[in-house]
């Protein structure tokens, strides 16, 4: 116990205390906006089919344009796209609120979506990004960098809880407009907070490659094949959440507590997190590998009661214990990413990881809500067990590099001098 809490410190030693503090609420915007945009849609248009075309083409933005946001902030720093991006996103968020309260058409509101998906910033990967090139530059040893990424998906993990929770509170006291509305100021304001912070140094952005002789640029590294494994892994995992969400909401409208489709989800939010956050007590003999391959085991063992659940207590008790398997995939995945792309990459590649869950959940909720109409709760969990299996087949069939592929961090560590963030 006192020494995660002491690895812990390190890491708070490595960020500053605020840091993650405006990594959080910047990233809570990503959890409200696709949520946000349905409910409001549908309230004003009277249409769930329209509702549903406008949060599809919010998620395609950003599953399309958010690795092209990581390659920019690759090259160019963190801060001004992050700058751009959430000035850009507050606008076309607004402009969404508006066009529906004004009565837009389908096909002007569906495009507006697909802007305000493309110009979400994605804090999350980002944040992993400079965190890790802290690490890096202050030669922190493995035990901390696997802090680092437990502590981001436990931020990540929380944001996905309370994202949704306060939409709800808006939706029951005002209207969905104040949820969007919300989600506008906070990308504003702690997604500027976070881009101006002085950490942002670490992550001013590597030069593009010069030209050759022949005017042609040197070829960017190549990802080995773990980093496309774990892209599909995370993809499936995204499976797993859009049918444990269609499943989930399936059973409790058939139960006649519809109300408690939201409460039951975030309950296996809650316990994700917290298995995330105590995950940086591994000590790191227990290897990427194992992990992933115990993440993704557990994930099919605990997901395979989902079939025989029909209880609401059955429903919470399962998809409470499921959550346990969840941040430990997520956490393992992208610190797999991290050990196996070049430093000059890391933004891209933490974001295609983090838009290939998004494009799995979107997927996988377009197809599982058919699946419930037609057989029920237990067709769309089917596809999440489906899913947990195929993630267990692809951690056993796949080979993880025993070290590094490449030099840890090096871009990273002369991006800047050294400096603490202590008191930041």
């Amino acid at each position: 116990m006192f020494g995660t809490v002491d690895t812990y410190r390190k890491v708070i030693a490595l960020t500053g205390p605020l840091l993650p503090f405006l990594s959080f609420f910047a990233r809570l915007p990503v959890a409200m906006s696709q949520f946000g945009s349905v409910l409001l849609v549908a309230q004003t248009s009277g249409s769930l089919a329209t509702a549903g075309i406008v949060g599809g083409t919010l998620s395609a933005g950003q599953v399309v344009c958010g690795p092209l946001l990581g390659r920019l902030a690759d090259r160019h720093g963190q801060r001004p796209v992050v700058l751009a991006a959430a000035a850009v996103n507050a606008l076309a968020t607004g402009a969404l609120v508006a066009g529906a309260l004004g009565g837009l058409d389908t096909v002007p509101l569906a495009a507006i979506g697909a802007v305000t998906g493309a110009s979400i910033p994605l804090i999350g990967p980002l944040a992993r990004t400079r965190s890790v090139a802290l690490a890096h530059r202050a030669g922190a040893d493995e035990s901390v960098l696997g802090a680092v990424h437990s502590l981001e998906g436990t931020l990540d993990e929380v944001s996905f809880v309370f994202g949704p929770a306060l939409v709800g509170l808006a939706v029951l006291v005002a209207h969905p407009a104040v949820a969007l509305a919300g989600a506008a100021v906070l990308v504003v304001a702690f997604g500027s907070a976070y881009a101006l912070h002085p950490t942002a140094a670490v992550t001013a952005g590597s030069p593009a490659p010069a030209r050759a002789a022949k005017g042609r640029r040197p070829r960017r590294p190549r990802h080995p094949r773990i980093v496309h494994a774990v892209r599909g892994s995370l993809a499936l995992q995204g499976a797993m959440f859009g049918a444990c969400q269609a499943g989930i909401a399936s059973l409790t409208d058939r139960l006649g507590v519809p109300g408690q489709a939201g409460i039951v989800y975030a309950a296996m939010g809650v316990a994700s997190a917290a298995v995330g956050l105590g995950l940086g007590a591994l000590p790191a003999r227990i290897g990427l590998r194992l992990r992933w391959r115990v993440a993704t085991a557990a994930a099919l063992v605990l997901s395979a009661p989902l079939l025989f659940t029909g209880s609401l207590w059955s429903l919470y008790a399962v998809v409470t214990v499921l959550g346990a398997a969840y941040a430990p995939h997520l956490i393992t995945a992208f610190a797999l990413t991290e050990r196996a792309v070049a430093s000059e990459r890391l933004a891209e590649s933490m974001a295609f990881a983090a838009s290939s869950l998004v494009a799995g959940q979107a997927l996988a909720l377009a197809v599982c809500g058919r699946l419930a109409e037609e057989h029920g709760p237990a067709g769309a969990f089917a596809v999440a067990v489906g899913a947990a299996a195929l993630c267990l087949a692809l951690a056993l069939l796949s080979r993880v590099p025993a070290a590094r592929t490449h030099p840890a961090g090096a871009a990273a560590v002369t991006a800047a001098p050294r400096e603490s963030y202590a008191g930041r």
